[in-house]
């Protein structure tokens, strides 16, 4: 192909252009490592500016919800007439996030400052789950958990920048993460270049046919829509009330220092780098749905446990836990993918915003119920909402998906 010679992009006998999908991947970490900052720099904040539970939340809510109430509207927009500047652009006002959160002097400016991590997080999301679509080929699956992996590497970093960086240098730690940006806009710019090429040759869209647009199949795909929305929700808000809170139940339960509670939540984030990974090539192999079924109710056993037991048994508990959990992290996006072919920026703006958006509002809710009913309470409450994956049932199967789209 005439744009991957340009490009000097190798592609695999499947059209996987491994080159392009690798690098968006890299800046995906980048970009999730700047995100990573703002819960990282949580235990900081509180005792310095002493916050209570509600407050640390709302700072959740302010960057999560810019982010995700956004990431649909980019995606929307550029599906029109997709935009491969914002790429670079969304790097750009992480930066700026980045420079304003290390010289924040109090709460109101740190409200302030995250909105711009989170402009930049819904920037870059449905702009490069686009690139990742593209480089993908025959292997979607495998595609998006190389660039979600790349994201979720990031994330799981967020305990170790608590330790590391944030306890010794205070929120002025936030300074370094500016290289990052830098970085991440250079390949960016590499990206774009390719991106812009590539649409000359390749349409991300798909006109439907008539029977697409049924009254009775337009239903059936909207109640699937709400219902795996439903799933990401229950999904999310687990995944928060383990990342945001459970450091400070190990700090107030069990008396360990923030840089020991750490260790802790860096094994739930990275066991869900492994699950990300892993979770992608086995749908491919075993399909979607049986996919989603199994990160939400194959984890639900040991979410139970996590409240009741030791310190020793915490550490496999949480790896299990993060790993099989975070095996539908991209599934999710390519059963909605292939659920409204032709949307790929806004189905996937709203599926992994939708992550962000509404891990928000649980953060919120979960940070008011620490202060009303206590720690203790709160991680119960957390450890059954894995028992929803059991409507994943109601969702279409993978073979009912492709009569969907073999009548599109």
């Amino acid at each position: 192909m005439q744009t991957v010679a340009k490009a000097n992009v190798q592609s695999s006998p499947n059209g996987t252009m491994y080159r392009i999908l690798f690098a968006i991947s890299f800046v995906h970490l980048l970009n999730d490592t700047m995100q990573a900052v703002i819960p990282a720099v949580y235990p900081t904040l509180r005792e310095s500016m002493a916050l209570t539970f509600t407050q640390v939340g709302l700072i959740s809510f302010a960057f999560n919800m810019t982010s995700s109430v956004l990431q649909p509207v980019v995606g929307f927009w550029s599906d029109k007439k997709p935009k491969p500047f914002l790429l670079p652009f969304g790097m750009a006002l992480s930066m700026i996030g980045m420079l304003g959160l290390a010289f924040a002097p109090n709460y109101l400016w740190i409200l302030f400052t995250v909105l711009f991590v989170g402009l930049g997080s819904a920037v870059f999301h449905p702009e490069g789950s686009k690139v990742a679509y593209l480089a993908a080929g025959t292997r979607r699956g495998f595609a998006q958990s190389v660039y979600q992996v790349g994201g979720n590497t990031g994330s799981s970093l967020a305990p170790l920048m608590t330790a590391l960086i944030f306890v010794p240098l205070g929120q002025f730690g936030a300074i370094w993460f500016t290289s990052l940006a830098a970085v991440a806009i250079v390949v960016c710019l590499f990206v774009s270049s390719w991106y812009t090429q590539q649409l000359a040759t390749q349409a991300l869209a798909r006109k439907s046919k008539g029977e697409r647009k049924s009254g009775a199949l337009k239903r059936q795909i909207g109640f699937a829509i709400v219902l795996l929305t439903f799933l990401v929700f229950a999904r999310s808000w687990y995944s928060s009330g383990l990342s945001n809170y459970y450091q400070f139940y190990l700090i107030d339960h069990y008396g360990l220092s923030i840089s020991k509670a750490q260790v802790f939540i860096f094994l739930f984030m990275i066991a869900g780098v492994i699950g990300t990974f892993i979770g992608g090539p086995l749908a491919d192999r075993f399909g979607k749905r049986r996919m989603i079924f199994f990160s939400m109710l194959g984890a639900a056993p040991f979410a139970l446990l996590l409240p009741h037991v030791s310190l020793l048994f915490a550490y496999p508990l949480l790896f299990v836990i993060g790993v099989i959990l975070s095996t539908s992290w991209s599934v999710t996006v390519v059963y909605a993918q292939e659920l409204i072919p032709g949307k790929i920026g806004t189905v996937s703006g709203l599926i992994v915003g939708l992550a962000f958006g509404l891990g928000a509002i649980g953060s919120v809710a979960l940070g008011k119920l620490s202060d009303l009913q206590g720690l203790d309470f709160t991680m119960l409450f957390c450890s059954f909402l894995p028992l929803l994956g059991l409507l994943t049932y109601l969702l279409p199967t993978d073979r009912k998906l492709k009569e969907w789209e073999a009548n599109a």
